[in-house]
C-alpha cells in the first residue's frame, strides 16, 4: 500500500537552507511514498499584481529549475509538484512527478485566477491541454493544481480514466471553506483520494497570507485529515482496493448521456 503525503510548506522557501533541511528531515521513513507539494512551491509567490513582470517571472522560473535537483533528492518513491516554466511570452505551470531523480511531465494548468493577489490570468497561459492520468509507485494518479479543483466535472474524468490520487497543489488564502468542500466533491465524483498541499505564511511587502491546511480526503469524500502549524506533514493510504470499491458505487458508475450528433453539445 502506498502513502500519500500532504504538506504545509512555508511561504519563501529556499532550497538548502534551514527550513529546507528541517522538511527534508520529515521523510526519513518515507521511501515508498508519493509527496504531493504546495504549487510552485520555491520562493515567494509572485503573480500578486499587474502588469506581468518579465524579470521576476524568468527568475521565478530558474528558480524552481534548479530546485529539482534539490526535489529529487529527497528520500520518496515519488515527488509530485508544479513549478513556473517560461515560455518566451508568459509562464505556464507545469505539474510533473520527479521519480528516481527523472522528470515527467503530467499537466499544465489550465483555469488562472484574476484577482488582488492571484493574478494568473495575466502572467500565465496554457500549452498544452489534457487531463491525464499516469501510472506513478504502482498507482494512478491524476492532477488537478489549484483553482482546477472547483471544476467537479475534471475531478469525475480522472476517476473515470482509473485514478486512485487525485494530487492538488495549492496555494491559497486562509479561507478553507470552498477548498475541502471541493476536494470532497472531487472524491465522490471521482472515486479517488485527494490529497493537497499548501504554502503558509505572509508575502512580503504585501497583506497576502497563505493559509496552509493542506488535506486527505478518502474516496468516499469524507476528510481524513488536515496539516497545521503542530503537524505540518500528514499521510493518507491509499488503498486501490477501496478506490475500486468506491468506482462501483453512486455517482460514480453514473454513465455520460450518449448524444446523438444533432443534439446541442455536439
Amino acid at each position: 500500500m502506498v502513502k500519500a503525503w500532504s504538506v504545509e510548506w512555508p511561504e519563501g522557501l529556499l532550497p538548502g537552507e534551514a527550513a529546507w533541511e528541517e522538511i527534508s528531515r520529515q521523510f526519513v521513513d518515507a521511501r515508498n511514498d508519493i509527496l504531493i507539494t504546495n504549487e510552485m512551491p520555491f520562493g515567494f509567490w509572485q503573480p500578486t499584481r499587474r502588469p506581468f513582470d518579465v524579470q521576476a517571472a524568468r527568475e521565478w522560473a530558474a528558480l524552481h529549475e534548479r530546485a529539482l535537483d534539490t526535489l529529487s533528492r529527497l528520500p520518496l518513491a515519488a515527488v509530485i509538484s508544479s513549478r513556473p516554466v517560461f515560455n518566451g511570452r508568459r509562464l505556464v505551470n507545469e505539474g510533473f512527478v520527479l521519480t528516481e531523480g527523472r522528470y515527467e511531465f503530467i499537466h499544465q494548468k489550465h483555469y488562472f485566477p484574476s484577482e488582488t493577489g492571484w493574478e494568473e490570468e495575466l502572467w500565465f497561459e496554457l500549452q498544452r491541454p489534457g487531463f491525464d492520468v499516469v501510472k506513478i509507485a504502482g498507482i494512478k494518479v491524476g492532477v488537478l493544481i489549484c483553482t482546477e479543483l472547483m471544476f467537479v466535472d475534471k475531478a469525475r474524468h480522472l476517476g473515470k480514466a482509473g485514478a486512485d490520487l487525485i494530487a492538488v497543489p495549492r496555494a491559497t488564502g486562509v479561507d478553507h471553506r470552498m477548498w475541502r468542500t471541493a476536494a470532497s466533491m472531487a472524491g465522490i465524483a471521482s472515486g479517488a483520494c485527494v490529497v493537497s498541499s499548501n504554502r503558509v505564511g505572509t508575502r512580503p511587502g504585501s497583506n497576502l497570507v497563505f493559509g496552509g491546511g493542506g488535506f486527505t480526503v478518502d474516496p468516499d469524500g469524507f476528510e481524513i485529515a488536515v496539516t497545521s502549524a503542530q503537524q505540518p506533514a500528514i499521510t493518507l493510504d491509499i488503498d486501490t482496493t477501496l478506490t475500486a470499491a468506491a468506482k462501483s458505487r453512486y455517482p460514480v458508475y453514473v454513465k455520460e448521456p450518449a448524444l446523438e450528433p444533432n443534439m446541442p453539445g455536439v
